[in-house]
């Protein structure tokens, strides 16, 4: 059994789909959750339903790649719970389209969202991070705490289309293996997990109305064309896709003491898929 009593998490993009899932799992797990999504009724749907589940939740809707939410965030968590354990930067969506007809804005908004929000929040946690683990020494205790940052499979293999996408979550990987080096004299393991082919909205199948998700302003088509995702599904030795439940494990195991000498690594969650 996993347990996570006394923990505290914070989940971004945790209003749908794999965020949430991540948010639920560690919820049943024991920890308090402090939920994140850019849409407010989302938001505050997740942190329902971790309160109807008998844990502890809060949450804070609100625009991750505005220069000084992520810091809010942060103190948000702090200032509910009084503390903070596990960091899951989960947050991001697709915009995908071949180089030649990806705008600076297109590419740019890949970089914000899949590394530096993350970057920002792991920033402004550094302060809290850095002051609880020297006084924890001077204690005589070691209390290890967890960064989980999201990537994909497009960022160690690439994806048609994807250049900002790919950029951004390969980018991620860096920071990731930077922060691991830099955290451990503070007892912070820090690691990735990519996701293939994961059942979200983000993937469903593309039909004579594209589906469109709102982004500052802008609705982003997404999915993917039905014949396309079967030749994607080929790709994988399991044969399909994974469900958001199936995603969410292998984060479980990163935010658990099972993973307590475990740091700078990057996790598959693909089915054993390659482009």
């Amino acid at each position: 059994m996993i347990a996570l009593d006394g923990k505290v998490a914070l989940v971004t993009g945790s209003g749908r789909g794999i965020g949430r899932a991540i948010a639920l799992k560690l919820a049943a797990a024991g920890a308090s959750v402090m939920i994140n999504d850019l849409d407010a009724g989302p938001s505050h749907e997740s942190a329902d339903l971790i309160t109807a589940a008998g844990a502890q939740s809060g949450q804070l809707a609100g625009d991750l790649t505005q220069p000084g939410f992520p810091e809010a965030l942060v103190n948000a968590t702090v200032e509910r719970f009084g503390r903070l354990d596990i960091i899951v930067n989960n947050a991001g969506y697709t915009w995908d389209n071949v180089i030649q007809k990806t705008t600076d804005e297109q590419f740019q908004s890949m970089l914000d969202i899949h590394v530096v929000a993350p970057f920002r929040v792991l920033r402004a946690a550094s302060r809290f991070i850095r002051e609880w683990a020297k006084a924890e020494a001077a204690e005589g205790r070691r209390v290890v705490r967890k960064v989980v940052n999201i990537t994909s499979i497009a960022a160690t293999d690439g994806g048609p289309g994807q250049a900002g996408y790919a950029s951004g979550k390969a980018a991620v990987i860096g920071l990731t293996r930077t922060l691991a080096k830099e955290w451990g004299r503070y007892n912070v393991n820090v690691n990735c997990v990519g996701f293939g082919l994961i059942e979200t909205r983000l993937i469903q199948p593309i039909t004579d109305r594209p589906a469109t998700i709102a982004v500052h302003g802008r609705d982003i088509p997404v999915g993917v064309q039905p014949k396309t995702l079967e030749a994607v599904k080929t790709l994988s030795p399991l044969g399909r896709a994974g469900s958001v439940e199936e995603a969410a494990g292998p984060v479980l195991f990163f935010c658990s003491d099972l993973s307590d000498f475990v740091t700078g690594e990057v996790l598959m969650c693909s089915g054993g898929m390659h482009f």
